[in-house]
């Protein structure tokens, strides 16, 4: 019997609308968690879910029938939902992502990167950390519509 068989894993980010630093920590390791649960549901691997009040990072392995236009869309479309039902008024996605893939050789880099985000973002914001990932990965990007 033929097997499809990968191994694609991905970088995630996406932040609040505008930045606003909407995920308290009262609901932030449940929203975690809920994302986690939803990128599982779609057939796929949750490595690592983790963020501060107003971005989030997943390393995502993604199944071998899901896009991940797909994955990101229903990642951002469920939790947007939940965060309301928390009674986190007004809460919505930036409308783009960054997504970067990753070689599995460096998952646990990425985990570690991802469970540091409160101490890396003492020293940088979302906006700098996304120009620094632009610049390793090549990705030339226009600052009027990046930032939404």
């Amino acid at each position: 019997m033929p097997q499809t068989l990968s191994f694609n894993l991905v970088h995630i980010i996406f932040s609040t609308k505008h930045r606003a630093p909407l995920i308290h920590d009262d609901v932030l390791a449940a929203l975690h968690a809920y994302m986690a649960g939803t990128v599982r549901k779609l057939d796929c691997e949750c490595f690592r879910v983790g963020g501060v009040a107003d971005h989030v990072h997943l390393a995502v392995r993604l199944g071998t029938t899901k896009t991940a236009a797909r994955v990101v869309s229903e990642i951002k479309t469920g939790s947007s939902v939940w965060m309301k039902e928390q009674g986190v008024r007004n809460f919505a996605w930036q409308r783009g992502y960054a997504l970067f893939s990753v070689s599995p050789a460096d998952v646990g880099a990425l985990m570690r990167y991802i469970d540091e985000q409160k101490t890396h973002h003492r020293k940088r914001d979302f906006q700098d950390e996304m120009r620094a990932f632009f610049e390793k990965y090549h990705i030339g990007f226009d600052e009027r519509y990046v930032w939404d």
